[in-house]
């Protein structure tokens, strides 16, 4: 398959996540249904984060070396939406349980930086 193929489809996924996010925000009420509306919400999240994340990512990297191959972009724009986004809703949950500072918060950003230089480190190996 074609990088634009999966791209389209990525793309469509994140487009019907982002609908599935709006339908929980609107449809849901979380004192009624607090583990349900509570799942529901960070799932459609994860997954809309993660295509945006992904799809801008990777246009970013194509904009930059316009002269390399396009599917190691793929994968690298698809770990590092996965990694923000994890960044994005574990601050929310530590924001819901009420422990989410600013140095909370970058030391979260940074265990998830390390990470990513762990997987830099491991495809350069």
């Amino acid at each position: 398959m074609s990088h634009n193929r999966y791209l389209t489809i990525i793309a469509g996924a994140g487009v019907v996540s982002w609908i599935a996010w709006i339908v929980v925000l609107n449809k849901l009420d979380p004192f009624e249904s607090t583990g349900l509306a509570l799942g529901l919400f960070f799932v459609s999240l994860f997954f809309a984060l993660t295509c945006t994340f992904t799809v801008a990512g990777y246009y970013f990297r194509v904009w930059l070396n316009k002269n390399e191959i396009f599917y190691s972009h793929i994968n690298v724009a698809l770990r590092q939406g996965i990694l923000l986004t994890l960044i994005a809703i574990g601050c929310l949950l530590f924001q819901l349980l009420g422990v989410l500072t600013w140095w909370s918060g970058l030391l979260f950003i940074g265990a998830v930086t390390l990470v990513e230089f762990y997987f830099m480190a491991k495809e350069e190996a």
